[in-house]
């Protein structure tokens, strides 16, 4: 592994990332067994509004498009994503209340192994089985299994994708496509429903930083927005609520300079028989024998613009948490985590991913830092 002048920002596993968010959420709601790391209250009914590409460091630099919000955080500590710290990733930790290595959603591609392919954990593959991919209970399982009601709000795109099955199995769906439908169909499902837990998803925000950039004119209006929905949701929830807005990643602007392009390098592209994960987050899949090699070549060709692992190290250095055993061979033989606003691209293999403005996935206080803001309605 390369020195590095800067150290990663590991995510705090069971103690205040999303995985303990997900645990607490229900500990407050008097789930048996499950611990409360986040010290949340009891609460009859919670709500957890989940914005996509929601990260600390972005919200609190622009306060003025974010009052709302920004006068919460004021008084709030962030949490940590998770790695890597990406949708698909920090949906399974959010949805069963377990780190990445215990729900096997480990990246944006990861090997299916024994295949010789990848899994897209966003467009799926109907050939994978969700259930036997991520086989443990989700929250909303094991809080059904507590007597408690179960709803999960989001556009009816999500209804039945595979990662939804996989990490958020278990709840009532209820399809909303617009920010007003979002705010009255979980306001009108958690009116007589006591306990009860529900999920609320909105993505445009993530959109709209990968297309136009996280740094736009943009992106600051989609996250007024925002302001606006958790707002409106905060003053219409049923007395009693506790609402946590969150969020699954920060992001960061890639500049066309800061831009490695593995399909234009030669030396990059010898030994390895996959590339998974995502232009900030890569998993290197590695012919046999060539693992080292390719750790010492691209470390050599990086130097201090990524953190390059092998599988091992990055196991030993707690960046999914515990791993099972059953997931191992889905993480990469090698993985590489850009520690400054660059990226590993592959413009002839990943033409839409590496056309992209803003980007995530890393281990820096960007990528990983996500805001925790509670609300209790009165």
């Amino acid at each position: 592994m390369t020195t590095q002048t800067v150290e990663p920002t590991l995510p705090r596993y069971s103690e205040s990332s999303l995985d303990a968010l997900a645990m607490s959420a229900l500990a407050s709601l008097g789930v048996s067994g499950e611990p409360n790391p986040l010290k949340l209250p009891p609460a009859e009914r919670v709500c957890i509004l989940l914005i996509d590409g929601l990260g600390w460091e972005l919200l609190s630099a622009h306060p003025a498009a974010a009052p709302f919000l920004s006068e919460l955080a004021m008084t709030s500590s962030p949490l940590t994503a998770g790695f890597p710290a990406t949708t698909a990733t920090s949906l399974g930790a959010i949805g069963t209340g377990r780190p990445p290595g215990q729900h096997g959603l480990l990246g944006y591609q990861v090997a299916i192994p024994g295949t010789g392919s990848l899994l897209n954990a966003l467009r799926w593959d109907a050939k994978v089985d969700p259930v036997r991919w991520q086989p443990g209970s989700t929250i909303f399982e094991r809080a059904a299994g507590a007597g408690i009601m179960t709803f999960r709000v989001a556009p009816r795109a999500f209804r039945r994708s595979g990662l939804s099955v996989a990490a958020m199995r278990g709840a009532e769906f209820l399809a909303a496509d617009t920010l007003g439908a979002l705010v009255s169909r979980t306001v009108a499902a958690l009116a007589d429903a006591s306990p009860a837990l529900a999920l609320v998803y909105y993505g445009d925000l993530d959109s709209t930083g990968h297309a136009l950039g996280c740094g736009s004119d943009a992106w600051q209006y989609q996250l007024a927005h925002v302001d606006k929905l958790a707002e409106q949701l905060a003053a219409a929830l049923p007395r009693g609520m506790v609402l946590h807005v969150t969020g699954d990643h920060g992001m960061t602007d890639v500049p066309p300079g800061d831009r490695i392009d593995f399909d234009a390098l030669p030396e990059l592209r010898d030994g390895i028989s996959l590339l998974g994960g995502e232009p900030r987050a890569r998993h290197l899949y590695c012919r046999p024998g060539a693992a080292d090699e390719v750790l010492r070549r691209w470390a050599g060709v990086l130097g201090d613009r990524a953190w390059v692992v092998s599988r091992e190290q990055a196991v030993a250095d707690g960046w999914f948490g515990p791993v099972d055993a059953r997931f191992a061979a889905r993480i990469g033989d090698v993985i590489v985590a850009p520690c400054g606003p660059s990226a590993i691209v592959a413009t002839k293999a990943e033409p839409r991913e590496s056309a992209l403005n803003g980007m995530h996935g890393s281990l820096t206080q960007a990528d990983q830092l996500v805001p925790l803001l509670t609300i209790a309605t009165s």
